[in-house]
């Protein structure tokens, strides 16, 4: 009898410890739970310490009200120009009312997922494949209004939608990388000529800044030496005119340079002009006029013998010289 009582009072607590375990529940934070009493909607359980009915209250689904990522497949879509693509999604949600979530659809998750598909086939269908192919940004747009009017119902909320991929046909991606690189070798192409052209038109300047900077400065030389030269002329008539020089001098002068003319290697053949035996008779006749002057001699015996001497010399070579000249053109075979 004591062992039968005793068994049924470690019922009796048994019972009494599940009961209490039953009644007391702890909701972890960012986390609802939909009560039902005797299969009826009752509550909804906050965060923290909640008491149940035991045997009468239930819990029907436990809500994450966490906002929450889902993947979807990739899915086939035909666009506008009769190109199927495939494309994956990526959906971004949370539950904000977990009652309707629970109560008015069966399962809210799948109903996004279907709702997701057919509003891509209808965005990408009214497309081209290269606008769709650009244009992610709209499509993006167009399925978050459509997601954010039919789920609000539904006690979700949609907060962003992003398509991770689209791929077109293999023939197409072909076709694309084909015409991509044939893009780039194009644009090579057009900046290695645009390189060229530049080099070109660099190296045609320099040439051209050199050569009017070597003109220039040659122009700045012969400007210079012709300056020069102007006055070293200058210095010399200038220097003619304070020593006033007579006709003595002069001729002395042109007797002193006429053997250096004669002396040349290249000189085999003279043509003498008539105007130039004249002027050595005008000359002689000078030099004749000086030794008949009484003034003249004196001068010349003031200057020393050597002088006279030396001038009476050179004039006997230069009408030597001229002699020769003379025979020697009429040695010429005359045309």
């Amino acid at each position: 009898m004591e062992t039968f009582i005793t068994a049924l009072v470690a019922i009796i607590a048994l019972i009494v410890l599940i009961t209490l375990i039953k009644m007391v529940k702890i909701v972890p934070q960012q986390r609802n739970d939909v009560v039902e009493r005797l299969g009826k909607y009752n509550r909804t359980l906050t965060p923290g310490l909640n008491i149940l009915v035991p045997f009468i209250d239930a819990v029907r689904t436990k809500v994450d009200l966490r906002e929450q990522v889902v993947s979807f497949p990739p899915q086939p879509v035909i666009t506008s120009d009769n190109l199927v693509v495939s494309i994956d999604t990526v959906l971004y949600f949370k539950v904000i009312d977990p009652v309707r979530a629970t109560y008015e659809i069966a399962n809210f998750l799948q109903a996004i997922e279907q709702l997701t598909v057919t509003t891509l086939r209808n965005v990408i269908g009214s497309m081209d494949l290269e606008r769709s192919l650009t244009s992610r940004e709209e499509v993006n747009r167009q399925l978050s209004v459509v997601l954010d009017e039919n789920t609000g119902r539904w006690g979700v909320k949609v907060t962003r939608v992003e398509i991770k991929a689209i791929e077109p046909p293999p023939s197409i991606r072909d076709s694309m990388e084909k015409q991509m690189r044939a893009e780039r070798d194009r644009r090579a192409a057009i900046l290695n000529a645009e390189g060229v052209k530049q080099s070109q038109i660099l190296t045609a300047e320099g040439d051209k800044q050199a050569a009017v900077l070597r003109a220039d400065g040659d122009r700045q030389a012969r400007i210079l030496q012709a300056e020069g030269q102007a006055k070293a002329i200058k210095l010399v008539v200038d220097a003619i005119h304070v020593s006033a020089p007579d006709n003595k001098v002069m001729a002395w002068q042109y007797l002193q340079a006429l053997p250096q003319i004669a002396a040349g290697a290249s000189n085999k053949l003279w043509i003498v002009p008539v105007e130039l035996t004249k002027a050595l008779d005008g000359i002689a006749s000078t030099f004749g006029g000086l030794r008949s002057d009484p003034e003249a001699a004196e001068a010349a015996r003031e200057s020393g013998a050597e002088t006279e001497a030396e001038a009476a010399r050179m004039a006997a070579e230069a009408a030597a010289a001229v002699k020769e000249i003379e025979i020697e053109a009429s040695r010429l075979p005359k045309e």
